[in-house]
């Protein structure tokens, strides 16, 4: 992986250290050696940021950084790696942020199996991967990630949905509510419409999964040939309110007697002005525990 440059306030973004304790454990132990650019810039590099987020693994674990200082990298990695699988969110949520920057599927996987076998799949997917992913955006955002890590990642979580969807037991012949999903053309982010395929599918409702970016028309035909009793959409991309209830409006005319559930978020201006049968990822997710119980 190519070499990246972190400011210590990314640091502190990426570890949940504050940027005046590394500076003091800099000081005082020098567990972390800053190296400086042309213009005498500080910066951080890859090698230290994974030194740092073990540290955090370890200190959360009860590790005096005193104690930490004393060990050798490999001490450090490995008894990070010993403890990292066990115990609170934090630590999980730290491994599992471990496993992008080192581009790790081994990391990964364990500490993914590991919450599922704690948790369960879907609180692993709502309360870990979701806000998981917002963090990874907000890296990106900040260039503090790249763009082949947030693929390597997606892609390894995206293997799990379609893993576990596959996995639910299917009857053939029963006449359950159908629901179709799809991604509007140009939206290709669908690992939260995978998430609710599985969970539709969890729940009893048969499926229909059309994917990523699926032409507008395109949809009038696959809706007159399978007769879904609800829609599954959203649009992930920034969009204006404008753009939003022009999309929301047109596939409502389209489809004038089904429910059209929209799972992304609606932009400000947007609200209250939804065709009579749209309706939100909220009214969604109502809809899925009623069908659970």
């Amino acid at each position: 992986m190519a070499a990246e440059k972190y400011s210590i306030k990314d640091l502190e973004r990426l570890s949940g250290i504050k940027a005046h304790t590394l500076r003091i454990w800099e000081k005082r132990y020098g567990i972390i050696n800053p190296e400086r650019t042309d213009t005498n810039i500080r910066y951080y590099g890859n090698e230290e940021l994974k030194k740092i987020l073990n540290i955090s693994l370890l200190n959360q674990h009860g590790y005096k950084i005193s104690i930490i200082s004393e060990m050798s990298e490999g001490e450090i990695a490995e008894k990070a790696a010993a403890v990292g699988l066990f115990g609170q969110q934090e630590t999980t949520d730290e491994s599992l942020l471990l496993s992008l920057i080192e581009m790790n599927e081994i990391l990964f996987h364990n500490t993914f199996s590991a919450l599922v076998m704690k948790h369960g799949f879907e609180h692993t997917i709502v309360n870990h991967i979701f806000p998981y992913f917002r963090r990874i955006g907000i890296m990106w955002q900040a260039g503090t990630i790249n763009p082949a890590q947030e693929h390597f990642i997606s892609n390894l979580i995206r293997n799990k949905i379609i893993l576990a969807t596959e996995s639910l037991t299917r009857t053939a012949g029963q006449q359950k509510a159908l629901a179709l999903l799809f991604l509007p053309e140009g939206e290709l982010h669908e690992i939260g419409l995978l998430f609710y395929n599985y969970a539709l599918r969890a729940r009893g409702f048969r499926t229909i999964y059309l994917g990523q970016s699926v032409p507008h028309n395109s949809l009038s035909r696959v809706i007159s040939t399978c007769n879904p009793d609800l829609i599954v959409t959203g649009m992930t991309n920034p969009v204006n309110a404008t753009d939003f209830l022009t999309f929301s409006h047109e596939l409502c005319r389209t489809s004038p007697g089904l429910k059209i559930y929209f799972t992304g978020p609606v932009p400000a201006g947007a609200e209250g002005k939804l065709p009579a049968n749209a309706f939100t990822v909220d009214d969604l997710l109502e809809l899925m525990e009623l069908r659970r119980k």
